[in-house]
């Protein structure tokens, strides 16, 4: 196992501003993910550690070894693309040994790689088969035993269950992680799908526009978003402007619209002080219903979910409009009802640069 540094890098295209600018360390053995919307350098920051693209400036480092300018074959990574890339005219085995026959592996060793490699992947007994022959999810299992058969010091994933039905896209996720344990693989995984890298994940790296906005575990990134686009963009999340009243060790007491404080966890920050304006993060299954003399806030309740365990219902709060998930019980608000709005101070999360 290997870690991977992306030191500084950025990418740039001609004289325009860097369309990627990053600096993280991916632990050896690490299951890390790059999520962000479409369009925001994650698949170039692949590419990049990949090495079919270089950087502008920065240096990719496999360990402490300089790989900046090392080509793609020379690199030891196995890479899993979001088309599968397999060859329609090979069998799965065929498919499997391609990047054995390039490193000229002999006939008994390929053939014993290639068993092992099915296996892992659940397709023991799948080697004569065609491509043709196999469902969307069965040809992505064969594209990650191309990639690990060659036993990579890194494994690549490039949004590779985007083709699959949701189901499909869970039942996959759990055995590409399960592979990559058993393999001892360090692996950076490229996705926009939040509940993929929520639950696959040991870190997450947030990126919007070429920029990073936090490196985290899922859990941190969850409950103590570094920025507001981090809060809005994984999960649901309820985003308040806030007045700071008062600033502690570790701590802010903050003047909510409609006066009420509640006091917030928060990094020692010695910039911010009693005025500052701060956003708050409050996601919908903390907040419940409470009677109005008791509530942090007051709303009319509009349109509102049966999803069978739980409700969800919208609360307009002035210009806001908050969400609100509860268990379903009997004497759930209904929409036009008027609701107090409560939560635990110490699960709010102050967010912001």
């Amino acid at each position: 196992m290997i870690s991977v540094s992306l030191d500084r890098i950025e990418k740039s295209y001609g004289d325009n501003p860097p369309t990627v600018a990053a600096d993280i360390r991916i632990e050896a053995g690490e299951f890390f993910t790059l999520l962000g919307p479409s369009g925001c350098g994650k698949s170039t920051m692949l590419r990049m550690i990949a090495g079919f693209l270089q950087p502008t400036r920065g240096r990719i480092l496999f360990d402490e070894e300089d790989v900046t300018t090392r080509p793609p074959n020379k690199r030891d990574t196995g890479m899993v693309f979001q088309n599968y890339a397999l060859f329609p005219h090979m069998t799965v085995a065929q498919n499997v040994s391609y990047g054995l026959d390039v490193r000229r592996a002999g006939k008994a060793e390929k053939a014993e790689r290639i068993a092992k490699a099915l296996d892992q992947v659940g397709l023991a007994g799948y080697g004569t088969r065609r491509i043709d022959q196999l469902s969307g999810g069965q040809q992505q299992r064969v594209a990650l035993a191309r990639a690990i058969v060659i036993s990579p010091s890194v494994l690549l994933l490039d949004e590779p269950l985007s083709n699959l039905d949701a189901k499909l896209r869970e039942e996959t996720r759990l055995q590409i992680r399960r592979v990559q344990q058993e393999a001892s693989l360090t692996a950076v995984y490229v996705t926009h799908d939040q509940a993929e890298a929520m639950a696959m994940s040991d870190r997450i790296a947030v990126l919007e526009a070429g920029r990073v906005h936090q490196v985290a575990t899922p859990r941190e990134v969850y409950h103590r978003p570094a920025t507001e686009f981090v809060a809005r963009f994984i999960g649901r999340s309820n985003v308040l402007p806030a007045t700071v009243v008062e600033t502690r060790q570790d701590a802010l007491v903050v003047e909510l619209p409609g006066g009420r404080r509640v006091e917030t966890p928060a990094p020692r920050n010695p910039n911010r002080k009693a005025g500052d304006a701060v956003s708050l993060s409050v996601r919908p299954e903390l907040m419940r219903p409470c009677p109005v003399d008791e509530a942090l806030l007051v709303g009319v309740v509009g349109a509102a979910e049966f999803t069978g365990a739980s409700i969800t219902f919208e609360a307009a709060v002035g210009d806001l409009e908050l969400t609100v998930t509860m268990p379903d019980r009997a004497d759930a608000p209904r929409p036009g009802d008027t609701v107090g709005l409560a939560w635990d101070g110490e699960r709010t999360w102050a967010v912001g640069e």
